[in-house]
């Protein structure tokens, strides 16, 4: 038989080869927990610790004098509650209202940006965080001057008479809104606007476009295709930003400070007396704690009742 009569030579079968079971080395499997660690020790540091410590100040007893010593005090907290009760419906109240004003205001202005804006879109974002380029205080103190006495905004909601159905509300008084609940609410309103803007429209913006023309496609209204898909899918943000939103505002006290008066002291104003000028830590340290409790069991009781995990 010649050379060229032979049969082929059978194909050689790839080899295929076995995963490797060797497990990865002590450092590679470290990497994760090193990088993690720059973030721990700064909540440990700048969270934890103060958090430990403020939780120690709330049960001493003594005087700025005499000192502060651990006695574990709890009646603290009941007796801190009992005084300024008042002040803290006035800052959830305050709060609420301010973080419903800020959806009412802040949803058609995402929508718009996320499906209307265009080529503006960019522009119109940078508008919605341009008061973060100036002062909190200063922001504040321009509404001294917008609300004042005998200002435009004054004299124009005077003369469509909302200032009569405010007043009957007990918002304002005698044809003024300076010093008044309306004068804080509209400065927590102004003030946290973009918290609530921007989760609105990063939520707004992953909804896909072809969800819409489907709809459209099943004879839907545009006011049906809102309340049965754009409305749903945006629940994440919604969520995140009516927390970004209640959470500062509740514990805030520059707005009821510089815009408000006696009678409109939320309870962050007390907790600030209470530290820097009565000098009365154990009930500052055990006020903090309860506003931090209420608010913390709201949040659950709220996100659990939104129907969503996804937040932005």
């Amino acid at each position: 038989m010649s050379v060229t009569d032979a049969p082929p030579a059978p194909p050689t079968e790839p080899k295929i080869r076995k995963p490797s079971t060797r497990k990865p080395s002590t450092r590679k499997r470290l990497i994760p927990y090193w990088l993690l660690l720059p973030g721990i020790l700064w909540l440990i540091v700048f969270f934890a610790l103060p958090m430990v410590y403020q939780a120690s100040t709330s049960v001493q007893t003594g005087s700025l004098e005499k000192g502060f010593q651990v006695t574990w005090h709890f009646r603290t907290y009941w007796d801190a509650f009992a005084d300024y009760y008042p002040q803290f419906i006035r800052s959830l109240l305050y709060a609420g209202t301010a973080t419903f004003l800020c959806l009412l205001l802040g949803y058609p202005l995402a929508y718009l940006i996320a499906f209307k804006a265009g080529r503006w879109r960019n522009l119109v974002l940078v508008l919605v965080i341009a008061p973060f380029f100036t002062s909190f205080l200063i922001r504040t103190l321009a509404w001294k001057t917008i609300l004042a006495d005998g200002g435009a905004v004054v004299d124009v909601m005077d003369s469509l008479h909302v200032l009569d159905v405010t007043s009957w509300l007990g918002w304002t008084e005698n044809n003024r809104v300076l010093a008044t609940p309306m004068a804080v609410v509209c400065g927590l309103t102004y003030n946290f606007l973009p918290f609530m803007i921007l989760p609105l429209y990063t939520s707004l913006e992953r909804i896909d476009g072809r969800l819409h023309e489907a709809a459209g496609d099943l004879y839907a209204t545009p006011a049906t295709t809102f309340r049965k898909v754009t409305f749903p899918l945006s629940m994440p943000g919604v969520v995140s930003g009516t927390l970004l939103t209640f959470i500062p505002a509740s514990g805030d006290y520059v707005n009821a400070e510089l815009l408000g008066s006696t009678d409109t002291k939320m309870v962050g104003s007390v907790i600030q007396t209470q530290f820097l000028r009565v000098l009365d830590y154990p009930t500052a340290a055990a006020l903090s704690f309860i506003l931090m409790a209420v608010v913390l069991l709201m949040v659950t009781f709220y996100i659990r009742r939104s129907g969503t995990e996804d937040l932005v």
